[in-house]
């Protein structure tokens, strides 16, 4: 079944990975929502449609979600605690029931051992004006309300091209340090295309083997 994906941030890194796994392995027609259009690349004008918009301005927002059928969001900082407010809205709205949602690593202090001291320190663990602070804030939007979403926490992101990571639940302490973009993209459409499998859940998302202080490229 064709469905209509709603891709928030649509020019982000993670996006264009998740884009094109959609185009390769789904029949699914992607809503390309974004402020700036102009650093999109459409690569099949039947199967992708660009929306310009902004998530935190609600009747934009509004008409884009009242198309689709399932939500990514690949959002930023600052703000990104009031636009999970926002898409949470209008999604209860027009009944869209599925939402993933890109989060960090740390935001439940899941980081064990001297490379979660490492990560506390350069994102502001146990700030709630930190980086880590608000992408909690804005994860506990997501987890609170009656959606069902899927929220990924990835490590620490390579542009490395290559597709290979393993996954941990919430509660569970964080394994590597590092993971590609490309594999997050992956998983992304992975979870789109079978939903039901994913709901209601929270994943760290690393690439096996990378356990250590720190990223080793850092």
């Amino acid at each position: 079944m064709t469905k209509q994906i709603l891709i928030l941030g649509a020019t982000g890194q993670i996006a264009g990975h998740a884009i094109k796994a959609l185009l390769q392995d789904s029949d699914d027609h992607l809503l390309l929502f974004t402020r700036h259009p102009q650093h999109l690349t459409v690569v099949d004008e039947d199967r992708e449609t660009v929306i310009k918009g902004d998530t935190l301005k609600m009747d934009e927002l509004d008409a884009a979600v009242a198309q689709a059928d399932a939500v990514y969001a690949n959002l930023r900082n600052p703000s990104i605690a009031q636009q999970a407010q926002n898409i949470v809205r209008a999604m209860d709205k027009h009944g869209v029931k599925q939402p993933v949602w890109i989060s960090s690593i740390g935001i439940y202090d899941e980081v064990p051992g001297k490379f979660g001291e490492w990560n506390n320190a350069e994102l502001g663990g146990g700030q709630s004006d930190s980086y880590l602070g608000t992408y909690r804030q804005a994860a506990d939007v997501v987890t609170n309300s009656d959606l069902d979403y899927t929220i990924i926490r990835p490590a620490w992101l390579t542009d490395k091209d290559e597709v290979d990571y393993e996954t941990t639940a919430r509660g569970e302490a964080f394994k590597g340090t590092e993971v590609s973009r490309k594999s997050i993209g992956n998983f992304v459409a992975k979870i789109l295309e079978n939903p039901a499998k994913y709901a209601r859940k929270d994943f760290g998302v690393d690439k096996p083997g990378t356990a250590g202080d720190k990223p080793a490229w850092y």
